[in-house]
């Protein structure tokens, strides 16, 4: 077993959390759940499959995981960043085990791995469905950035080495959750592209610089709602999303489409209207 803390940021996430929690089994010493009040068993649950339990008001992703850096009172070497509908494959926690036994002396401070995506039981091979992400690193090394949505892990020092192994990523609960939360996702990047949050500050990740400076460089110059048919084009032509069926169908209208679309409209609403979203509750999981 790693000297592993992992850390699960929860909401009403009773059907996905079991398995999270089970896949973590024999690789991460301690898990750590912190939940926004849910009103169902998540933290029943959590308490069910040994993990320690944290509850603390929603801010933002990104803050609430940084809170429970400072307060969960870790002791380990390193600390997972794993979300409660992602699993960790027995590929990924044997290529790490290698890796989590370095010393500091090494210079690797953390461990970036791609996800598996699945939507309606089919995984998605096709389209950039894939997440990359930097999950685990030394405790004291790391930050989440404090943006509203695509918030990265920063390491302050060391350097990241990229596995092969692939997580497990279960997004899709049902088309009207992923709706509703492609609806909260465009609040988030709203806020986000309309507050100039959009910068690179501390981000060290070459592939990251560059998707970013893509998005706000050249997609955001198009001009609007053109812009959206232009990334769904990209995605589900270009980049062979069709190839993964109706799933991949539904997958890339929603993400590469509707989704694009609510960000382009709430965008132009904010800038007639002049409201604009402060402050976001978290994101109730739904069957």
């Amino acid at each position: 077993m790693a000297d592993l803390t992992a850390i699960v940021l929860t909401k009403n996430e009773e059907k996905n959390l079991p398995d999270c929690l089970a896949s973590l089994r024999g690789f991460a010493s301690r898990v750590v759940v912190v939940d926004s009040g849910s009103g169902d068993r998540t933290v029943e649950i959590a308490r069910e499959y040994g993990a320690d339990v944290l509850v603390h008001a929603f801010t933002t992703h990104a803050r609430q995981f940084n809170w429970a850096l400072d307060n969960a009172g870790i002791q380990t070497e390193w600390v997972l960043r794993v979300d409660a509908d992602e699993r960790m494959t027995e590929a990924v926690k044997n290529e790490c085990a290698p890796i989590l036994a370095l010393g500091r002396e090494s210079g690797v401070c953390g461990i970036t791995m791609e996800a598996n995506f699945y939507m309606l039981g089919r995984r998605l091979r096709f389209g950039g469905a894939k997440k990359r992400k930097l999950m685990i690193f030394r405790y004291g090394c790391g930050r989440i950035e404090d943006r509203f949505i695509d918030e990265h892990t920063l390491l302050t020092e060391g350097r990241d080495v990229r596995i092969r192994a692939r997580f497990d990523h279960y997004d899709f609960k049902s088309i009207d959750h992923f709706a509703n939360k492609l609806n909260w996702y465009a609040t988030r990047e709203v806020m986000d592209v309309l507050g100039k949050n959009a910068g690179n500050a501390g981000l060290e990740n070459a592939g990251i610089r560059r998707t970013r400076k893509l998005k706000n460089g050249l997609y955001y110059r198009l001009p609007r709602f053109l812009r959206v048919l232009c990334i769904f084009v990209f995605r589900y032509i270009f980049q062979l999303g069709f190839l993964d069926g109706v799933p991949g169908l539904i997958y890339h209208f929603m993400y590469s489409f509707m989704y694009r679309f609510l960000v382009d409209a709430k965008i132009y609403e904010a800038q007639k209207t002049g409201n604009r979203a402060q402050t976001l509750s978290a994101l109730e999981a739904r069957d």
